[in-house]
């Protein structure tokens, strides 16, 4: 076994894109267990990496000497009377973009046998970029915090994968989180019909964020939320008096958890519900991943919503 293989292995032997989070964390960088995740999630699916690839139809074109035969509209001849040949535009199977939140918030974590918020959305991005790319769906990223920090336009070549996870992996939690103006670069990038994957934790302005991703779903996009969540913001654990900070803008609250656990809770049961309820409202696909959840589970939750 070479150790490039050893490493891409639990050691039990298990697929990586059954693992927690952090067992994945401590197998090595992300592209290799990155690599280790899609090869298990996709084990057994036997698609073809060309899958979809297609030549669309464009327009008919009057014939000129020296064109192809066998591009000739035949049908059309027959009613016409006129000789046209098919014009043909190649295309991908998909275009996609993924945009991702590298804000302050981002880049924190509950427990430290977990991977970060940004840690685990930039290996789910890796991995997706992975997927996309081998079925021959050309794959762009965008990175974001209070400003776009990075963009690279959706490509199908080879060798564009290695470009993603370069800046997946050398990507650090930045500032303040402003969405809008990264969703906007979408819009010049995807000029046909394409799928938009935003992870972000989402504390952001909602409004405006909505109001973006709607805008995305009135082009016709397939819009996917997932909004990321470490399982320590969704229960505040029970304890002494403690101080809690912001860590975007600053600001802090000291409060004992014991007394505000019930509230807290309701808190953010009613804010994911609000999220979701938004998103389909707008046709748009939201899913909850948690960053304890495994990535093999993280993956068919974001696939099936494709």
């Amino acid at each position: 076994m070479s150790p490039a293989t050893d490493r891409r292995r639990s050691p039990a032997g298990a697929r990586l894109d059954l693992l927690s989070p952090g067992e994945v964390a401590r197998l090595g960088g992300l592209e290799v267990t990155t690599r280790g995740i899609v090869d298990g999630f996709l084990a057994g699916l036997h698609r073809s990496p060309r899958r979809g690839f297609s030549v669309e139809f464009a327009e008919h074109r009057q014939y000129q000497p020296g064109d192809e035969p066998r591009y000739v509209d035949w049908k059309l001849l027959a009613r016409t009377d006129r000789l046209y040949v098919k014009q043909f535009e190649e295309e991908t199977n998909l275009r996609a973009m993924l945009v991702l939140d590298a804000s302050a918030s981002m880049g924190w974590r509950g427990a430290e046998e977990r991977l970060t918020k940004l840690d685990y959305a930039s290996r789910l991005a890796a991995a997706l970029a992975m997927v996309l790319l081998r079925q021959r769906d050309a794959t762009g990223l965008v990175t974001f915090d209070a400003e776009v920090r990075s963009v690279l336009p959706p490509r199908v070549r080879r060798g564009h994968w290695q470009a993603l996870a370069g800046a997946l992996a050398g990507l650090a939690p930045g500032t303040t989180t402003a969405a809008e103006s990264a969703l906007h670069q979408v819009v010049g990038a995807l000029r046909r019909r394409g799928m938009v994957i935003f992870c972000s934790d989402l504390l952001l302005e909602p409004a405006l964020t909505l109001k973006a991703l709607k805008f995305l779903r009135h082009r016709g996009h397939d819009v996917l939320v997932l909004h990321v969540a470490d399982p320590a913001e969704l229960e505040l654990a029970r304890g002494e008096e403690t101080r809690f900070r912001d860590p975007e803008t600053g600001r802090t609250v000291t409060l004992a958890p014991t007394d505000w656990a019930q509230a807290y809770r309701e808190t953010v049961d009613r804010v994911v519900r609000e999220w979701g309820a938004a998103c389909r409202g707008a046709g748009i696909h939201y899913a909850l991943v948690t960053t304890d959840l495994p990535f093999g589970t993280a993956l068919g939750r974001t696939l099936a919503a494709r």
